[in-house]
């Protein structure tokens, strides 16, 4: 029997400008960003509803009407949405996470809106779920081996040591493994965060120091879509017979 989702909800980032994947995020917001003919950002709330997390908060900003529209279109799919308006200031990743905490349950899932994923024997929710450790963890990250990081072509993130630990990549090197874009939050990461916009990185540095950083290895594939010329390898993986 597979574990218990550690949480009911998610925080999906979607208030990204999307410069990578100019030209077409000029006129659309990249999580709709259409691949395989369906929107990035439907990909990951999906996955969401599959695994059976039912609420999911979006935090928009760079043309928010259309993402807002879009999400609107979707009232009968799970999970159900609500919108954190970053209208008046992008926060970032770590900005974003905090402005929405009085939304969000400890812990909560969070993720890009641009990922796509395969998952493996069990879905990504889970396997974060089943490696969660309220005690010992203020985030746990979802990471990707090489082998299965499709059309990625850097040098990794971070490296986990015998206990899960995450440290990241020294200058030069090559890490075994790459973020997801997926993890799981205990409100004690946002602890004492800075003011207004910032990375998750400023957190995630912190929680390293501390000991509190951990990562599980992903079983199923990832794909890195973050320009024009990563759709196409991707549409070709994804409908391939």
């Amino acid at each position: 029997m597979s574990a218990p989702l550690a949480s009911d909800t998610a925080m999906v980032l979607a208030a990204g400008i999307g410069k990578r994947m100019r030209p077409l995020t000029a006129t659309q917001p990249k999580p709709l960003v259409r691949v395989a003919g369906k929107p990035l950002i439907d990909y990951a709330l999906d996955q969401l509803g599959a695994a059976g997390v039912s609420k999911a908060v979006v935090n928009v900003h760079y043309l928010a009407d259309a993402l807002e529209a879009h999400l609107r279109g979707r009232r009968s799919k799970a999970p159900t949405t609500i919108v954190s308006d970053e209208r008046e200031l992008l926060l970032e990743t770590g900005g974003g996470m905090v402005n929405a905490k009085e939304m969000l349950p400890d812990p909560f899932f969070a993720l890009n809106s641009d990922n796509i994923w395969v998952d493996g024997p069990r879905n990504a929710f889970t396997e974060l779920s089943a490696a969660w450790d309220a005690e010992r963890m203020d985030a746990l990250l979802l990471l990707v081996p090489h082998a299965r990081a499709l059309n990625y072509k850097g040098k990794g993130d971070f490296h986990l040591d015998g206990m899960g630990r995450v440290a990241r990549r020294r200058s030069g090197r090559i890490a075994p493994f790459i973020y997801s874009g997926i993890q799981l939050v205990s409100h004690r990461l946002l602890r004492d965060a800075p003011e207004g916009a910032f990375s998750t990185n400023v957190l995630w540095n912190r929680a390293i120091e501390e000991g509190r950083l951990y990562g599980v290895s992903h079983t199923g594939v990832w794909f890195e879509v973050g320009d024009p010329g990563a759709i196409a390898p991707t549409e070709a993986w994804l409908t391939r017979a």
